[in-house]
């Protein structure tokens, strides 16, 4: 038994290190935000949306930031107050709270796909239209 128990034990010296490996995250956005939500609960929603060539969201604000991460195409954000910001697929931005807002997909031809992350006291409307 103790051979037995010796040859398990050397087989694991030369197994490849690619078996071993452990996955690590990619950090794609690190940033301090202002204006999280300080209660004793919080609700968190991820939420995916598409806009369609030439489509926008309605001009609005969040009550807390909301970071967003573009999967697929470009994606024109614009913060009152603010230059233009303009994402493409695989990168990350936070948009900050209670700034008034509005965001394009300026293709002519191909949708824009994005994930939203959303960290809110429980039942907080996700945006708030302004007119």
């Amino acid at each position: 038994m103790r051979h037995l128990i010796f040859a398990f034990i050397a087989s694991l010296a030369v197994t490849p290190a690619s078996a071993q490996e452990i996955a690590r995250p990619n950090l794609l956005l690190k940033e301090v935000v202002q204006g999280m939500p300080t209660g004793d609960r919080q609700e968190v929603r991820v939420l995916t949306a598409t806009i369609q060539p030439g489509g926008k969201t309605p001009f609005h604000t969040h009550r807390f930031p909301v970071t967003v991460y573009i999967m697929e195409g470009t994606f024109t954000l614009e913060l009152e107050g603010r230059p233009p910001v303009v994402l493409k697929a695989g990168e990350s931005f936070v948009e900050p709270a209670n700034v008034r807002m509005t965001g394009y997909n300026k293709s002519a031809n191909e949708p824009m796909r994005v994930v939203i992350f959303y960290v809110s006291d429980p039942d907080t409307p996700f945006l708030d239209p302004v007119h």
